[in-house]
């Protein structure tokens, strides 16, 4: 195989997971900058919409990343890209400022995850502890370039 389908599976279920996870993000947050005006259900149709591309990636994202990792990692996997995504994109895009209480809070969220993903145990996999530092070096450094 050749191009992005030639990715090892973890690193491709990683690609889509991320990519999927910004359209949640617009889904979920993106109407309180756009459709703050208009009615509810308005922002609840365009929400169903952009969630639908969600879907069209998480889905293929999560069945060839089970095929890899137990479904805790893959689960533990999907939160970290999420952690990591919002965090850009509340900065990024609706210009949330950077505190220190927000960055205890993203780091304690990724605690939670080396909780969830026990290093040490059977269940544990090096892979994970790559995904979970790539993706916090990801969000530390999003958050950092915008100040």
């Amino acid at each position: 195989m050749n191009g992005f389908l030639a990715l090892h599976p973890i690193a491709l279920s990683v690609a889509l997971l991320a990519v999927a996870n910004v359209f949640m993000t617009f889904a979920w947050y993106g109407h309180l900058k756009h459709l703050n005006s208009k009615p509810w259900w308005i922002a609840a149709l365009v929400s169903w919409a952009i969630a639908l591309f969600e879907y069209l990636l998480q889905v293929p994202a999560n069945r060839i990343g089970f095929g890899e990792l137990s479904l805790a990692q893959l689960k533990v996997m999907q939160e970290v890209i999420t952690l990591a995504v919002f965090a850009a994109f509340s900065v990024l895009y609706l210009g949330e400022r950077i505190t220190v209480l927000k960055v205890v809070a993203v780091v304690v969220g990724f605690a939670g995850v080396l909780v969830v993903i026990r290093p040490g145990s059977s269940v544990f996999q090096w892979a994970s502890i790559l995904l979970l530092g790539s993706a916090l070096c990801y969000a530390i450094y999003q958050i950092y370039i915008r100040r």
